[in-house]
């Protein structure tokens, strides 16, 4: 069922100058800032047993993974990722061969979206595998896009269809396809173990202002949009029918995969003045799934096509719950 991901989205555009001075092979890399720009640093951490395993996430999905989800953080701030480093604690029970088939997942990634590898550690441990990836990017000085931004009336949109990586780590680890066609099981499967940065969205948003907050859906839709309306000091409403579910017979199983499943990697939008009769948020010709709306109460409520509300709780990924 395993299968690589076709590139859906294209590197980003070259630079002019080169900025990178120096780098791997000497005590640290060397990297000129680009005048007007503010950096953007971002670390993340992929322990094996807790985000992937050695019986379901084949090595250079487990390299793509790890990259990606640093990636993603870089497009959550409307920003452009340029280097990487990557420290790898190995078990000692690791082979050569998944080491390289790792690095070469991982490399696959980063020269699509033009980021260069320029460091890391590397070091053999007696436990689990450990990884951790910082990704350093840059945005236009005044440009980054916040979670704290959202104000009441803008309204609320995602990047993709949700839940998509939970259906297909369900897959995975029943090696059952369902009551699903194989085209639909393979797409699921596609997205847990290959997940496509929405970087150049990200971008997009900055560069035409069209954002008041922005946050990438690592953790599943209840819980990220419940912290982007933490930090924004408001509330929201979800429109229950309008929520991009994965197509399976249960609707309800389809509802609470997108709300709860988490590592989808899509965008969480807010955008001020898109209703109504306006023309909808799109992107490279496609709308965008518009989804609710931020309000001034606390909190975030279900609004059910009957127009009756339900208190929406986060229930998505939490390693402290």
């Amino acid at each position: 069922m395993a299968e690589r991901s076709r590139q859906r989205e294209p590197a980003q555009p070259l630079r002019v100058k080169k900025q990178l001075r120096l780098g791997i092979g000497d005590d640290a890399a060397l990297v000129m800032a680009q005048s007007g720009h503010e950096l953007i640093l971002t670390i993340d951490m992929s322990i094996e047993d807790v985000h992937f395993t050695r019986r379901l996430h084949p090595p250079d999905a487990v390299g793509h993974r790890a990259l990606a989800r640093s990636l993603s953080d870089v497009a959550a701030m409307g920003g452009v990722p340029r280097y990487a480093l990557v420290s790898l604690a190995i078990s000692r029970e690791t082979s050569r061969g998944w080491v390289s088939r790792f690095y070469r997942g991982m490399l696959a990634l980063a020269q699509r979206f033009g980021v260069e590898l320029v460091g890391g550690d590397t070091a053999m441990v007696p436990g689990k595998t450990f990884i951790d990836v910082l990704v350093a990017g840059e945005v236009p000085r005044g440009k980054a896009l916040l979670r704290s931004g959202a104000r009441a009336g803008d309204q609320i949109f995602v990047s993709d269809r949700l839940g998509l990586s939970a259906l297909g780590l369900r897959l995975l680890q029943s090696q059952r396809r369902g009551p699903i066609s194989k085209a639909a099981a393979r797409e699921a499967v596609r997205s847990h173990l290959y997940p496509e940065p929405q970087c150049a969205l990200g971008r997009f948003l900055s560069i035409r202002g069209l954002a008041s907050a922005l946050m990438d859906l690592s953790d599943g839709l209840s819980t990220d949009l419940s912290r982007l309306c933490e930090a924004s000091g408001v509330g929201a409403h979800l429109w229950e029918d309008k929520i991009p579910c994965p197509n399976l017979p249960d609707p309800a199983d389809s509802l609470q995969l997108a709300l709860h499943g988490g590592e989808d990697y899509q965008l969480l939008i807010t955008a001020p003045g898109a209703t109504g009769s306006r023309r909808p948020l799109k992107f490279r010709g496609r709308p965008l799934h518009h989804i609710g709306e931020i309000v001034a109460s606390k909190g975030v409520k279900l609004v059910m096509p009957s127009g009756k509300l339900h208190n929406l709780e986060p229930a998505g990924w939490d390693h402290f719950r």
